[in-house]
């Protein structure tokens, strides 16, 4: 690949491991995302989750719900096919750690008290992707043969 960027952003480890992390992560995240736009899975949608959001002081509430639920389900589902797994990783780990310090943190660690134990651990898998990448089983794993084939 001549664009060094876009090589270091797709490169990775050939590991399954990253899948491992990859599947769960992006199904949940996918999920989430999904409730916040579309109102999936006992979600508000965007106009519930927005005027939740004015209310826990994240303003406009709108475009916090678009910019969340757009985060977790695009990065859920980017994760979920190993496609720019590092920027989705980041984009994701992002969205955690603001749910910890504006929802999650004030309750403790425990979710029975609305905690920030399973944003951290979301927040934790998501670092690891952004580090590793998608693995071997990833469209960033396939892109990069394909270029480095097409060089030779």
């Amino acid at each position: 690949m001549k664009n060094s960027i876009l090589k270091s952003v797709l490169t990775t480890n050939n590991s399954i491991a990253n899948l491992a992390l990859r599947l769960p992560v992006g199904i949940i995240l996918a999920a989430h995302g999904s409730q916040k736009l579309f109102g999936a899975f006992g979600g508000y949608g965007l106009e519930g989750t927005g005027q939740w959001m004015e209310s826990i002081g994240l303003a406009p509430g709108f475009l916090m719900a678009l910019l969340a639920g757009s985060a977790e389900f695009f990065g859920g589902i980017a994760l979920i096919l190993g496609l720019l797994t590092r920027p989705a990783a980041v984009v994701s780990a992002f969205t955690m750690i603001i749910a910890i310090v504006t929802v999650h943190g004030s309750n403790g660690l425990f979710m029975s008290n609305n905690g920030y134990e399973f944003a951290l651990s979301l927040l934790a898998i998501t670092v690891a992707l952004a580090i590793q990448g998608g693995g071997k089983y990833s469209i960033d794993s396939t892109i990069v043969k394909k270029f480095e084939l097409s060089e030779n």
